[in-house]
């Protein structure tokens, strides 16, 4: 039996409003408790910040041309992660062993084989004085993986906790991915496309919200069919219909752009509803992520493919924090030479270890 350690899993999702914190103790194969969540909300300014850059880098010369700035933000936004982490260590009634520091994704092209995140793992160690497990892609990536989704393995675990198996973690966050677990409790992933992305965008640029809360705004539009099924149309027949790996640069709104608010809002649940639908392995599904939040898009994919969707706090697991809490799980596994991915769910060659360790 491996050695239990406590560790902090920092992870800033592609909402970019904040970090999320997640203390959990784990053996990082067959036993895990989540001790504590916690959350710091990035002010505007900062989310500005990175929603402009964010847009900019769209291929790899981008990242060339943008280095001083994206240096710049890894620093701001490496110190925000320094300062919530002391105050969640300070206040701790456990001595953390090892933090698991995913950064701020910024770039992410599987074809490119190129996923970049914002954090510098040196400076957090030196400023945190703990160890440090960073940079859990690149392996990955080296291995011919797609670098993503790394969260399966997590998944498969609070699976066997809550005996589920024959079920599919429906994730919604930026993007939807999922992890499906077959009755033995293997598992298998895939991205399946868009998630909050393309709404978030499209409330962010029509109102000074960051976000279209339960999709009340959505619920309210029409539909217009007939930009739908152009879009899906285009979606379906192109190549990136079949990529295992997004970003959420792999999509753009700019096909509804001349719909009202609540109209254009309404059109793109449906489209994203529409993929998801199509993709999805199985009709037993959890949902977590921030998507699951909202209620227009649940009830419309319940909708459509005629099942109820449980959402996974009804199993007394808080579904925000469940990548906080994965990326402390991956963490405790790098710490022991274990592997974090596998053929079945990045597409790697080999099962792939990963992870940096200040």
């Amino acid at each position: 039996m491996n050695k239990n350690f406590y560790c902090l899993g920092l992870m800033s999702g592609t909402s970019m409003d904040g970090i999320d914190g997640s203390i959990i103790y784990s053996n990082g194969v067959d036993n895990f408790e989540v001790i504590q969540n916690f959350y710091y909300k990035y002010e505007s300014k900062l989310n500005e910040k990175l929603s402009y850059i964010k847009n900019k880098i769209i291929n790899f010369k981008n990242l060339k041309y943008y280095e001083k700035d994206l240096n710049d933000l890894e620093r701001e936004i490496t110190i925000l992660h320094a300062k919530f982490a002391n105050k969640i260590i300070k206040n701790s009634n456990k001595e953390i062993d090892l933090v698991g520091f995913h950064g701020q994704t910024i770039y992410h092209n599987s074809d490119e084989k190129i996923s970049k995140q914002l954090g510098d793992g040196i400076l957090l160690s030196q400023l945190i004085k703990k160890k440090i497990v960073y940079n859990f892609r690149e392996n990955d990536i080296k291995n011919n993986g797609n670098g993503a989704p790394l969260a399966p393995v997590y998944h498969a675990a609070i699976a066997k906790k809550i005996k589920k198996n024959n079920t599919v973690f429906l994730n919604i966050g930026g993007i939807s991915n999922e992890t499906f677990i077959d009755q033995n409790y293997n598992f298998s992933a895939k991205d399946l496309g868009p998630g909050n992305c393309l709404s978030d965008l499209w409330i962010r640029q029509k109102t000074k919200n960051i976000f279209d809360e339960s999709g009340n705004i959505a619920r309210s539009g029409k539909i217009n069919k007939i930009l739908l099924d152009q879009s899906l149309d285009n979606y379906f027949n192109n190549k990136i219909s079949n990529k295992r790996s997004y970003d959420v640069n792999d999509f753009d709104i700019s096909s509804f752009r001349g719909l009202t608010l609540e109209d254009g809002a309404a059109t793109i649940i449906e489209f994203t509803k529409e993929i998801l639908a199509n993709k999805i392995s199985s009709k037993n599904i959890i949902c977590c992520g921030g998507g699951r939040k909202n209620k227009f898009l649940i009830e419309r994919l319940e909708k459509k493919i005629e099942k109820k969707i449980i959402n996974i706090d009804d199993f007394k697991i808080d579904g925000d924090f469940i990548e906080s809490q994965a990326f402390a799980y991956l963490a405790i596994r790098s710490f022991l030479n274990l592997t974090i991915s596998f053929p079945s769910t990045t597409g790697c060659s080999n099962e792939s270890q990963g992870g940096t360790i200040i």
